[in-house]
């Protein structure tokens, strides 16, 4: 009897001492793990680097630490820089990115899911010359699905993003953000040296300068957009690749668009290309409601109060002569005082009638509408079958 006795004893004293051996030996081997993995992070790390470096993509870091035991790699970056050089231009063309601070995230369950935080401000320059621009925000983050092969998934997201030139003592403002987001990634079944992109981009309280007045007052957008015809995603000049994109036959597909700004409200769906010139060819449909808003935006309204430009007549109605003009204004108010002043309210009026004639009634989201066709013709932008600007050559 005692020696059952006993032995029952030694068996509940394995049974109470296996349970904690097992876990201290799991902490262990657990533990080792993630030194080791953590250990490995600088060798994986510069392996990448150096695979950018041939894409034209040179990373530094000024100090680099490696914490977040027992679940998550957190790789921390100080003064961090990138240096986008560009293998077509000739001499070589490179920009560089400073910033403050990087902290990149991984689960050790999910390593092909990185997350990322960036600190401000940054600065951009061209290689050897004074910073030109300068970026700031309160929250910057991104994520990276598929590292360390190529990305298949992208998106950055910033919160009140602030951009600058920087051209003396005083930075002047290029653009301001509320919150701004981007996100894109491969379409499946693209082919690999001709990958097919689909994004989308996201404006809350947006502003441009020294671009369009209507640029200058905030707006949000939501455009979901495809490109087609990227050979690789190596640094370009800009010329560059749009020239690649046009012998590809590529194209933006802009599968959806809504901007808003104010009673203004705009939708588009459509496809634009490159034609050999480098100039803007497709068409876009367009939906646009508060359209009246855009004829003082324009400055139409200012320029028949202060007079046709000769530049205007000499695109729709060559031989026309501004100070011909400007001297009938003037007479017909010499005559009758005031007349030429009617004259130019009912030609404005004429030409708000004349814009909302265009194409065809619509209702969008509840308001009074109008939808017709944006076109560009060799770079030509036609709003119905009025000429409304000019875009460049891209190369």
């Amino acid at each position: 009897m005692s020696d059952l006795t006993s032995t029952s004893r030694r068996r509940s004293r394995f049974g109470l001492y296996a349970v904690p051996v097992v876990v201290l030996i799991a902490a262990l081997a657990w533990s080792g793990f993630w030194w080791f993995a953590a250990s490995q992070v600088g060798v994986q790390a510069d392996a990448w680097r150096a695979q950018e470096a041939k894409a034209g993509r040179i990373y530094d870091c000024g100090n680099r630490s490696v914490a977040g035991y027992p679940f998550r790699f957190e790789v921390r970056c100080t003064d961090p820089s990138v240096m986008l050089v560009s293998q077509t231009a000739s001499p070589q063309m490179a920009f560089v990115a400073r910033l403050a601070e990087i902290l990149v995230v991984a689960q050790v369950y999910d390593p092909k899911l990185v997350i990322a935080e960036f600190k401000g401000p940054a600065s951009i320059a061209e290689r050897g010359a004074q910073p030109s621009l300068s970026v700031n925000w309160r929250l910057g983050r991104s994520s990276v699905v598929g590292l360390p092969a190529v990305p298949q998934r992208v998106s950055l997201v910033f919160d009140d993003l602030a951009l600058d030139r920087i051209a003396g003592a005083v930075p002047s403002p290029l653009a301001r953000v509320g919150h701004i987001e981007l996100h894109g990634r491969q379409v499946e079944g693209s082919a690999p040296d001709s990958p097919a992109i689909e994004t989308q981009l996201q404006i809350n309280g947006g502003t441009l300068q020294d671009v369009h007045p209507l640029l200058a007052q905030p707006f949000n957008a939501d455009i979901h957009a495809r490109l087609n015809g990227l050979k690789d995603f190596s640094p370009k000049p800009w010329p560059d690749r749009f020239r690649e994109i046009q012998a590809a036959n590529g194209s933006v597909e802009i599968q959806q668009s809504r901007i808003e700004q104010g009673d203004l409200l705009s939708v588009a769906a459509g496809t634009l290309r490159l034609n050999a010139q480098g100039r803007i060819e497709g068409e876009l449909q367009m939906t646009v409601a508060g359209l009246e808003r855009v004829i003082p935006a324009l400055g139409i309204e200012k320029m028949l109060e202060e007079g046709v430009p000769q530049a205007t007549l000499d695109r729709v109605a060559p031989g026309v002569k501004s100070q011909d003009i400007n001297n009938l204004f003037g007479a017909l108010d010499r005559a009758v005082p005031g007349l030429g002043k009617v004259i130019k309210q009912n030609a404005n009026a004429g030409i708000t009638a004349g814009i909302n004639s265009l194409g065809k009634d619509a209702v969008l989201e509840g308001k009074k509408a109008r939808s017709f066709p944006l076109r560009f013709a060799d770079g030509a932008v036609f709003m119905g079958p009025l000429k409304v600007g000019q875009v460049p050559p891209l190369f």
